[in-house]
């Protein structure tokens, strides 16, 4: 070698930052610098003519003369083959790409091996050239090993990872979200992520990624995925920018498949709407059953289920409709007007024949629910033209038909109609079956407190007298007002006959209880008092007989009061005996108005020694016999009764009191005014006018 030639070798030899070496076909090494030295962590002149099984570790010399022998008989390079430099003497390996320093001293060097040939082109040995790689080696293996912890925790949260470039195109295959929605890879590369969002959620999504991406906005949001079986799921998505500095350089955006969270929610809120909706229609079916305790006559049960079928399930129309005797034909019953409780009139009928093809027919020749959602349901199971069908309501739509069923056998038909198609589901079908149920049990009852209203009524209007006895020098007048509250007759009577002797027997009575046992009560009382009146009219001889008739036929708990009087007309003289019933009013317009302080008496057939006492009616005067449904009430006891109809009395005006007709109607008025009604009231008044001059 020339002089700069010598030079430069030289210089590479001391100042070369890398190893540097030249190994001859022996495998001994003719030169090495003390940067390879250091690296090995031996002295360079123990190096010198050595092979590298004389000088180094075991494992370290043996891939050196592995890589050295290679070179020599392939007579080619060997690059980038790392080398592991034991710390401690350990032994050395070669390190391969998983390779990892386990201690600060062990060395990672990166070797390649040059074969070296002379000027004619012969072999003369091997090159070495060796860097330490240690640090970026193990910076390498620490980027390694959190990619491996980001792709395992991303594996474990089923989250599907996707990259997209700053404007929110595609930049890079996302195979696992492929394998999930199906797309081949050129599918993906044009539409991307959002090629598979559900069509009803693609505008949204659009424009919400739009916006997020110009304003470099975390992009959080939900939607669905068409998957590659075809179905969609939902999955939740956070995308966030990566910057670089100030500038975003892409999107990495992670979505969960949320599936199974979001069908357990909908399951949730269904069973909570379930639970709710059965709870309802319990509520509700309890109330319908406290109403239609109450309801008493037909036509308020109609009232009762009309309410409840458009509260309860929302039908438009309802209707309830009952047998005839013959079973031939339904008469569609209805409803009573709001404040017509007490009314007891017969309800207006239509008939629909059962042979007929109606929603009603149908339900009791069958004596099942009849369910049509849809007006061509119902023609379907009907056949009738949609004229026929929507006659009387030709917006329904929907209809339902229940039976009405006692002791299993139909006595009518429940009906309920919706302005718009209408499904019944099996919920609501079970509801409106009880419904029916309870509404039967309520019909049967109320057809049989009618039969017994309507016999009692006429028990009741067959023994009160039907005129009053006229008479020159009295006037007589009188009210009965049957309770209105169960419209129901009841036991409350009077009477006003004339002696063999032409003076006047006045009674007024009272049986306890309701119905036609209570009418019957008071007419065998009224038939006795007559009988016995007219053997012996004292009214103490004739209360002592009705004692003995009452211990003799009657039933103990039978709580009767009557008060009697006998009264010649001619003078106003006569003689009066009670039994337990409220003291006569005395008016008069020369003294306050007041009430009788005699003892009472008992009821009739309690052991009592019957009294009877003498009085005068002046002229002018008027006395008034009364139940006891005129002072008492819930809400106001018989003392505080008797002292207000005293004071309503006193604030009759004269014109009133001089007339029984009008004195009888202003003290029933004055008295119920502000109160329920729930006992019958009598009232009976004898007024002796002033004699005409």
């Amino acid at each position: 070698m020339d002089a700069s030639d010598s030079a430069l070798y030289a210089t590479l030899l001391k100042e070369a930052p890398g190893g540097l070496a030249f190994f001859d076909g022996d495998l001994r090494c003719r030169r090495a610098n003390d940067a390879l030295a250091a690296l090995l962590g031996v002295d360079v002149r123990d190096l010198q003519r050595r092979r590298p099984a004389e000088v180094l570790p075991e494992t370290l010399a043996g891939a050196f003369e592995t890589a050295l022998r290679t070179v020599l008989a392939e007579d080619r390079p060997l690059a980038d083959l790392d080398l592991v430099v034991p710390a401690d003497g350990e032994p050395g390996r070669a390190a391969g790409p998983s390779a990892v320093a386990t201690a600060v001293e062990e060395r990672i060097l990166a070797c390649t091996w040059l074969p070296a040939r002379g000027s004619g082109g012969e072999r003369l040995g091997v090159v070495l050239t060796a860097l330490d790689v240690t640090e970026r080696r193990r910076a390498e293996e620490v980027i390694r090993r959190k990619e491996q912890r980001y792709r395992s925790l991303v594996e474990a949260s089923a989250q599907v990872v996707w990259v997209a470039a700053p404007g929110g195109g595609v930049i890079d295959d996302a195979p696992e979200w492929r394998a999930i929605t199906g797309q081949a890879p050129e599918d993906y590369a044009v539409g991307g992520w959002m090629a598979v969002v559900h069509p009803e959620d693609r505008p949204r999504i659009e424009a919400a990624w739009r916006d997020c991406v110009a304003d470099d906005r975390v992009f959080e949001t939900n939607y669905r995925i068409r998957t590659k079986s075809g179905t969609y799921r939902h999955f939740d998505v956070r995308a966030v920018p990566i910057r670089r500095g100030d500038e975003v350089i892409e999107w990495v955006g992670a979505n969960t498949d949320v599936t199974g969270q979001r069908e357990a929610e909908e399951m949730r809120g269904r069973l909570t709407e379930q639970l709710s909706a059965a709870a309802l229609r319990t509520a509700r079916l309890q109330q319908a059953t406290s109403m239609l305790a109450e309801a008493l006559t037909v036509s308020q049960v109609v009232q009762v289920i009309t309410e409840v079928g458009r509260s309860a399930i929302g039908a438009d129309y309802s209707a309830v409709a009952l047998l005839d005797d013959d079973k031939l034909r339904l008469s569609i019953v209805t409803p009573s007007q709001p404040g017509a409780e007490g009314d007891a009139r017969p309800a207006s009928r239509d008939d629909i024949k059962v042979a007929d093809q109606t929603v009603m027919s149908v339900a009791v020749r069958e004596s099942r629910p009849f369910l049509a959602e849809h007006p061509d349901s119902l023609r379907l199971q009907l056949g009738r033209d949609e004229k026929e069908l929507f006659a009387q309501h030709p917006e329904e739509r929907a209809w339902v038909g229940l039976p009405l069923l006692a002791a299993g056998a139909p006595i009518g038909a429940l009906r309920f109609s919706f302005t718009r198609p209408r499904e019944i589901t099996e919920e609501e079908r079970v509801f409106l079956e009880a419904l029916a149920g309870q509404c039967a049990l309520a019909v049967e009852r109320a057809l049989l407190f009618e039969r017994e209203h309507r016999t009692a009524e006429e028990l009741q209007r067959s023994l009160l007298p039907s005129d009053l006895p006229q008479l020159p020098g009295m006037v007589l007048a009188a009210r009965y007002n049957p309770a209105t509250r169960h419209v129901q007759v009841g036991g409350d009577w009077y009477d006003v006959f004339r002696l063999p002797d032409d003076r006047l027997a006045v009674a007024v009575g009272d049986v306890m209880g309701k119905g036609v046992l209570a009418a019957a009560g008071m007419g065998r009382v009224r038939n006795a008092l007559r009988a016995l009146a007219l053997n012996d009219p004292r009214p103490a001889a004739v209360l002592a007989g009705l004692d003995r008739l009452f211990s003799a036929t009657e039933d103990e708990e039978q709580f009767t009061t009557v008060a009697y009087a006998v009264i010649d007309p001619e003078t106003g003289r006569g003689a009066f005996s009670n039994a337990g019933h409220p003291p006569p009013l005395l008016i008069s317009p020369d003294a306050p108005a007041r009430v009788s302080t005699r003892e009472p008496g008992t009821p009739l057939g309690w052991p009592s020694q019957r009294q009877q006492t003498s009085f005068s009616i002046e002229t002018g005067n008027t006395v008034v016999f009364y139940s006891d449904g005129l002072v008492e009430n819930r809400r106001r006891g018989v003392d505080a009764g008797l002292e207000e109809l005293v004071a309503t009395a006193a604030d009759a005006p004269p014109e009133v009191v001089g007339d029984p007709e009008r004195l009888v109607d202003f003290l029933v008025d004055r008295m119920l005014a502000g109160y329920e009604q729930v006992d019958d009231v009598t009232v009976l008044a004898l007024h002796v006018p002033p004699k005409s001059r």
